[in-house]
């Protein structure tokens, strides 16, 4: 249900545009980098906590962005049930919103430079590659995450750069087993926004918002998002198999019920309050694994 905005207080309007129950997926791959690094022999703690801020500083400008964006471009209709977007509550003011996702990319963009010049100065390239890749997502003249390929964009940059990004900056090497973990985070990542365009679906359309799940249809999207899950957790048994890791890294198999119950529900419902519940789920399940592959991997 729609919240009054004569309720709302700019500090609760702002608190919900940043989407703090979604920033695992920002937490969780860099977590997993530093477990992935340790395992290996090489720790640069002061890098890793570069990494962090960077990561998320990244994913609070494209939170951000992409409020902005839609109210912009009116994908944010009265009809649409989610958290309260900023831009479209009447409480916050547009050009506001947009400055403080700017101000995100800004820290983002600060701590890269410094983390890069003190690393490998090709990371600014990267760093470049992953800022306008933030800013583009629904700004620009064609935006790409109305064309259906935000979960690509989640998969890459939360998932591969982020996991691999944080281990090279700790061990100055990227290696199969931050490749392989990397996927796992980019899949439950994009598991976080395949559930979130599936609430979407309707107003999206309505909008002309042209998300992946608009395009293919419901029923592939939930398709989709159980793929996405399960190749996440696929991922440990083949990094065991492979013998880069010891068994004990099969720990992170303990949140797969956590997984589940998002899926379930989405398969169960289209209700969309229980579809924030099960996006909220699938983050708390991404950082799971994560806190799991810090045990199986260090302790």
């Amino acid at each position: 249900m729609a919240v009054a905005t004569s309720t709302l207080t700019p500090r609760a309007v702002w608190w919900s545009a940043i989407r703090p129950a979604t920033l695992a997926a920002s937490v969780a791959p860099v977590l997993a980098g530093t477990a992935i690094a340790i395992h290996q022999g090489s720790i640069r703690p002061l890098a890793g906590l570069g990494a962090l801020v960077v990561a998320v500083c990244m994913q609070l400008g494209v939170n951000l962005a992409n409020d902005y964006s839609d109210h912009r471009r009116g994908a944010d209709s009265p009809a649409r049930v989610g958290p309260v977007r900023a831009a479209s509550s009447g409480v916050v003011p547009p050009g506001q919103v947009r400055w403080a996702a700017i101000g995100a990319f800004g820290v983002a963009a600060l701590v890269g430079v410094v983390l890069s010049l003190a690393t490998d100065w090709r990371l600014l390239i990267a760093g470049a590659a992953c800022l306008a890749a933030g800013w583009l997502y629904t700004g620009g003249p064609r935006p790409y995450g109305y064309l259906g390929l935000g979960e690509l964009f989640v998969f890459v940059f939360f998932g591969l750069v982020a996991t691999c990004g944080t281990v090279y900056v700790e061990s100055l090497r990227i290696t199969p087993l931050a490749i392989l973990f990397g996927c796992s985070m980019g899949f439950l990542a994009s598991a976080i926004l395949v559930l979130n365009n599936l609430r979407d679906m309707e107003s999206d359309a309505a909008a002309g918002k042209r998300t992946l799940a608009t395009l293919i249809g419901r029923q592939r999207t939930l398709y989709l998002l159980a793929v996405l899950a399960a190749a996440a957790f696929a991922i440990p048994i083949v990094v065991f198999m492979s013998h880069l890791a010891p068994v004990t890294v099969m720990a992170v198999h303990f949140a797969i019920p956590i997984a589940a119950v998002p899926v379930r529900t989405a398969f169960a419902t289209t209700s969309p309050p229980r579809l924030v519940a099960a996006l909220k789920r699938m983050a708390a399940a991404e950082l799971a694994f994560a806190l799991l592959l810090t045990v199986g991997l260090v302790i």
